[in-house]
């Protein structure tokens, strides 16, 4: 046999030995159900750039924060706004250190991290829990975000127990017609014949907090119907109930109720402004039909009570905060009067975090405008800032977290120190880094490794519903002091 017979088999060997290491490189990830690990002849040389990035990431994380405030402008413009004076703020950040033995970031989510001078981002809100027996109103919260709590997934855990704990019984605010209507347990909906608006595509209407608006269409039925459900206790009756409208010039309604053969029929009043329509009772379903609608533009139904506490859900898919600063301040207005918030909360950053994105200093400052309009929208509601969820991908076969991950929590920190705002840290309360992949191997979470089901949204619900308590101590042992 000859030299070159010899270098063709060799050849020919190598090639084929390459084939298969190629072949189980490429094995999908489970075979039978058994969980494999796949073939990388080079992984010992390999660089891996995940794991750089994640180590410069955690050591931003933990670093103490530089970014320059000019805390006596803030401070001067706290003291403007709630009368507080310099030495009882002051007071309140020292009792703060002591309450938590920390200073700025919490990476458990254990309490919420509050940026505001004197720490009193949630002093409207707890002062409204407070005095709720004297509000003559429910205290509101307004829930807004994406896809993560659609179909009320978290929001309806938190509003159930803030309403054990407070009181209150009711869903609130529902749209008209929603994309998870369909799968949302905590409200029955039905709608036909109308056309929604959207401000993640429309730039000629102006919006308010649910970001939806809707417009009968020309032919056909216009109805909207809802039905309570048992899935919480609190959820299964409502003394109130409303439809919220912004423009109308002569519709007439129609409203059934509980299976009850007397239909109440109204001429609805024409308006420019947001407006609702109440009816008091025992509610447990309603329908409504609408005829003579040319310039009717409607928003939604709430089923709530007129006491306690009602949490509204403005779930938005693909929303990804920064179009909050094209809230109209006029609609926002009228909203908060006849439905006045004591506190807003923010979930955003899933559609935006990316494999090949690291630095988020464009959302910054986008965010931090957003955050600043919402206030401005309304003045009278404190505002809370929630982080990032975990999210994974695949690493060589295993789920980790994405690195972009830690640079948007460590960005929406920086958020909420810039607009002075309470920040919870969701990462940290549902366990940090891969907490994902434990949440999908219990079910909590879907196999995106992306979005909660609903009993992981329970853990969010908790963790969060327990850092709101434990920051109330605080504000109740501060108040004692100061006053």
């Amino acid at each position: 046999m000859n030299k070159e017979d010899n270098f063709g088999r060799l050849l020919a060997l190598l090639l084929i030995t390459f084939g298969i290491c190629l072949g189980l490189y490429y094995l999908p990830d489970r075979i039978f159900g058994q969980k494999i690990k796949k073939v990388d002849l080079l992984s010992d040389l390999r660089v891996k750039t995940q794991s750089l990035s994640m180590d410069s990431l955690r050591k931003q994380l933990e670093q103490p924060d530089t970014l320059e405030i000019d805390s006596v402008a803030l401070r001067d413009s706290v003291i403007r706004s709630t009368g507080i004076d310099s030495a009882a703020l002051a007071l309140r950040d020292s009792l703060y250190n002591v309450m938590y033995s920390v200073q700025g970031a919490d990476s458990l989510g254990t309490h919420i991290e509050d940026y505001s001078v004197g720490h009193i981002g949630l002093k409207r809100f707890f002062a409204a829990l407070k005095n709720r027996d004297q509000l003559n109103r429910p205290v509101r919260v307004a829930f807004l975000g994406d896809s993560f709590i659609e179909g009320d997934i978290v929001v309806a855990d938190l509003r159930s127990a803030l309403q054990k704990e407070f009181g209150g019984r009711g869903v609130g605010f529902v749209p008209i017609a929603s994309v998870a209507a369909q799968f949302r347990p905590t409200i029955e909906q039905r709608s036909e014949g109308w056309h929604t608006w959207s401000m993640l595509t429309d730039h000629e209407h102006g919006y308010t907090l649910s970001g939806m608006m809707f417009e009968p269409k020309k032919d056909g039925k216009v109805t909207v119907s809802l039905k309570t459900t048992n899935r919480y206790p609190e959820l299964e009756t409502a003394s109130s109930l409303k439809f919220l409208y912004e423009q109308n010039t002569g519709t007439r309604m129609e409203l059934h109720y509980n299976g009850e053969p007397d239909t109440i029929r109204e001429l609805l009043p024409p308006t420019t402004k947001i407006t609702q329509y109440v009816c008091k009772g025992n509610f447990t379903e309603a329908a409504f039909s609408f005829t003579e609608t040319e310039g009717f533009r409607a928003l939604g139904v709430a089923l709530e009570d007129n006491s306690g506490v009602v949490v509204d859900n403005y779930s938005l898919r693909g929303n990804s905060g920064m179009i909050l600063n094209r809230l109209d301040s006029a609609r926002c207005q009228h909203l908060n009067e006849i439905r006045p918030y004591d506190l807003i909360i923010l979930q955003y950053g899933l559609n935006v975090v990316s494999d090949s994105v690291l630095q988020y200093g464009w959302y910054n400052k986008r965010m931090v405008e957003a955050v600043r309009h919402v206030q401005a929208c309304f003045p009278q509601s404190d505002v809370l800032l929630l982080g990032v969820s975990d999210r994974s991908h695949q690493e060589d076969g295993e789920f980790e977290t994405m690195p972009a991950v830690l640079a948007m929590l460590h960005t929406q920190r920086q958020i909420a120190r810039k607009a002075g705002i309470p920040f919870w840290n969701t990462f940290g309360a549902m366990g940090g880094e891969n907490s994902m992949v434990r949440f999908v191997e219990n079910n909590w979470a879907s196999k995106d490794y992306t979005h909660l089901s609903f009993r992981g949204g329970r853990e969010i619900a908790t963790a969060l519903f327990n850092a709101l308590l434990l920051e109330k101590e605080f504000y109740d042992e501060a108040d004692k002091v100061v006053h």
